[in-house]
């Protein structure tokens, strides 16, 4: 396929999608990093194998992951003209964004209740990689819930129909690549921690 060839709006859809994608991939790669540090950190003496996950951390999967099957129905609705659906499916992947950054921050509670934290004389490899990886991915939840933001926003202006789906999109595309990063993050600190 020539990327060259299409009317104005094609290229430009493409282009779009194009800088998204890389941006993701950079995004991917900076969490490869911190998976790459996290396997190699494990074999250190002070790797603490009796800290857990809280519960909360499990329950986020869950949270995280019913907001991108809402996001996909508020998709589908829009597709299929149905405004009235779409808005409230893009309000409950909106607020499920919202319970997920609690849940995180009830998260990192538990920890610190259990003795853990961050950094300090008190802190250990493991407990500080999961403070990191999982504040590095919250930091990209509150940039999805900007995107969600905005989608909303431009859905009451209309701008989205079943043939102008272009920014619904690729805040979709963005959603879900958090939404399965943190699945495979949450994944990565329960068995290789």
């Amino acid at each position: 396929m020539d990327l060259t060839q299409g009317t104005f709006k094609e290229k430009n859809e493409r282009s779009k999608k194009m800088m998204l994608w890389f941006g993701l991939i950079a995004l991917f790669m900076s969490f490869a990093g911190l998976t790459s540090a996290v396997i190699i950190s494990r074999t250190r003496p002070d790797w603490s194998k009796e800290l857990e996950l809280p519960q909360v951390f499990l329950i986020s999967v869950f949270v995280i992951l019913a907001s991108s099957i809402t996001y996909i129905l508020a998709q589908r609705a829009l597709k299929n003209g149905n405004r009235e659906t779409t808005t409230i499916f893009l309000f409950i992947s909106f607020l499920l964004g919202i319970v997920f950054m609690f849940l995180q921050f009830q998260g990192f509670k538990a920890l610190i209740d259990s003795g853990y934290y961050f950094t300090g004389e008190t802190s250990n490899p493991k407990a500080s990689f999961i403070f990191l990886i999982a504040f590095f991915h919250l930091l990209h939840v509150a940039v999805g819930l900007i995107c969600l933001l905005v989608v909303i926003y431009n859905h009451f202006k209309q701008k989205y129909t079943a043939d102008n789906m272009l920014g619904i999109e690729l805040a979709g595309t963005f959603w879900h690549f958090i939404d399965i990063l943190w699945i495979f993050l949450y994944l990565l600190m329960y068995f290789v921690g």
